[in-house]
């Protein structure tokens, strides 16, 4: 039985019990879900993402339909292109707060590129946008 705290249950998500998963909203990253979304019901979400290697982006432009999404690179490197502000390159130790609705696409990365993307609500809707 799921013992809940203010609509949210205690969880840990250890590394070497959580397995990748090629099963993600973009097929060039696996995805390694954190057990945020079962803890909270649905209002968060977290996910570890790598780059698979060898592959890349098709740099398509598109918006969320969220509340939050922040990103922290943990390891290599990615280049974002967002509206309104260009091409962003974040390193291992860099952070972007992408604001709700904002339109962006992941134009390159490296192949050891590890993040840690947390959102909310867990599940959201992902339009693609026409080129800019």
């Amino acid at each position: 039985m799921t013992q809940l705290w203010k609509n949210q249950a205690f969880c840990i998500a250890h590394a070497d019990a959580g397995r990748f998963e090629g099963q993600g909203l973009r097929p060039f990253f696996e995805y390694r879900d954190l057990g945020i979304n079962d803890a909270t019901r649905g209002r968060f979400g977290a996910h570890v993402i790598r780059a698979v290697p060898g592959m890349e982006s098709p740099g398509t432009w598109h918006s969320h339909d969220l509340d939050f999404q922040m990103v922290y690179v943990t390891r290599g490197w990615v280049v974002f292109e967002y509206e309104a502000t260009g091409e962003h390159v974040l390193r291992a130790g860099s952070c972007v707060l992408q604001p709700p609705g904002i339109k962006h696409r992941e134009v390159r990365h490296s192949d050891d590129l590890e993040l840690i993307e947390i959102v909310s609500p867990a599940t959201f809707d992902t339009t693609d946008e026409t080129a800019q």
